[in-house]
Parts: C-alpha cells; structure tokens; sequence
C-alpha cells in the first residue's frame, strides 16, 4: 500500500495523452509546443476562426443597431433616456445567467450567444456614436447651414466625420470586450476558443492547451485593437495634422 501513492505521482498527469505522446506533455510542463503543432489544425485553428466570426457578426449587428439608434435620438433627443436605460439593462445583466437564459427560447445555438452578445455591445456603441454626434462645434454646423448645405449633408459631410474618433473608441472597446465575452459560449454553444480553454481545464488543468488557447484570445483581441487604432488615423487624417500642430 506504501507504494500506490508513489506509483500515482510517477503516472502521466493526463493519461490519455501517454501513448505517442512526447514526455512534456505526459507530464503536463508548462508550455509544450510538440503539441501544439500537432493539434494546430484540428483543435486551435477552428476555435479561432470560430471565435472570429462569433466577434465579428456581433460587433456588425450591433454597430448598425447603435449608428441608426444614435442617429434617431440626435435628431429626436426624446428617444435618448429610454435607449440608454434598455441598453444599460442588457449591460448589467451577467453573461452567463443572460446566456442560459436565452436557451429556453432561443435554443443552446449561435442565435443565442449572438443575441447575448450584441446585447453587450449595444451601450457602448450607441453612448459613443451620440456623444461623437453632440460634440460636433455648433459653429462649424452654422457655418455648413450658411453655405447651403442640408441636414442630410451636414449630417454625411461633418457630423460623422467628425464623430469618427469618438464612434471608433466605443468600437475598440465593444470589439474587446465581445472577444472576452465569447470566450463563454461554450456553455450554449460549442464553438470558439472557450472550448479549449474548457476542455484544457478539465483536464489537470492541461497547462499548454489552456496557455495556446488564452493567448490566442488575448492577441486577437490586441491585433483587433490595433487594427481600429489604424484604421482611425487612416480615416481622420486632420487629427494628426492638429496633433502636429
């Protein structure tokens, strides 16, 4: 009996992993990247793809919700007060309670964690696309009605453009926060990078599929910020001239 325990710890940490398998992951080391190479194709490419397209077609959905909510209450300011207190309701309400709540009527399926979040983005976006709207100089907008333009032209021509830093903002942080938040999906739906991240927790934790796989969320969400960030200051070339300035 004294022997069992020391033959328990001498075993593989995760056994299934014992046959044809290099020592450093039978062992569970910290970082093995034999086996990340193995399983590139199979396992962490098809959760990220997955979690890119689970990202992307909530940020658009949400996007287009917000810029037409946005437009509709800076024109009728009325409809403000109730957008912004349905939409911090959705907010505040926790991812995962909202998650399986949807599945009742919705189903355990991508309608669901879409709808879940695009609820997520739906604050931030529509506070930041407003507020980019509102502080456009009252000056410059007399200045365009002086010249003869329309609503609808000040609006295409000025407003936008000039809201672009404040609309991409809330962007960078609705696509941040969306790529965090569909690491949880899993629960309903079995798709993106949370399912790795799942599956390596239960499995020891098993250290290199979970360190693969929150890297690869982290750095999607780090090049997707970027990426705004470039794309802002391709957008709106007259703030660097002003920085420069």
């Amino acid at each position: 009996m004294s022997g069992a325990p020391h033959l328990a710890a001498a075993g593989p940490v995760i056994p299934e992993f014992g046959k044809g398998s290099s020592g450093c992951v039978v062992h569970n080391h910290l970082f093995c990247w034999e086996w990340v190479e193995q399983n590139w194709s199979p396992v962490l490419w098809p959760a990220l793809r997955q979690h890119i397209v689970l990202a992307l077609i909530a940020v658009a959905i949400g996007f287009v919700i917000s810029i037409a909510l946005a437009l509709i209450a800076h024109r009728y300011r009325w409809i403000e007060q109730p957008t912004i207190l349905l939409t911090t309701f959705l907010y505040t309400i926790p991812s995962l309670a909202l998650f399986e709540l949807l599945v009742a009527p919705v189903g355990a399926n991508i309608y669901a964690a879409e709808i879940a979040l695009v609820s997520y983005t739906l604050l931030i976006l529509f506070r930041n696309t407003l507020t980019g709207l509102r502080d456009v100089p009252a000056e410059v907008l007399e200045a365009a009605e002086g010249m003869g333009m329309t609503r609808t032209q000040q609006l295409l021509r000025i407003e936008l453009p000039l809201a672009l830093p404040a609309i991409i903002a809330g962007l960078r942080i609705a696509v941040v926060t969306t790529i965090a938040l569909a690491t949880i999906v899993y629960t309903i739906y079995d798709a993106g990078l949370g399912v790795p991240i799942h599956r390596a927790l239960g499995e020891g934790p098993f250290k290199t599929e979970l360190i693969a796989a929150g890297v690869l969320t982290i750095g999607l969400a780090v090049l997707s910020d970027a990426l705004l960030v470039g794309l802002q200051r391709a957008l709106t070339p007259w703030t660097r001239v002003r920085q420069a300035a």
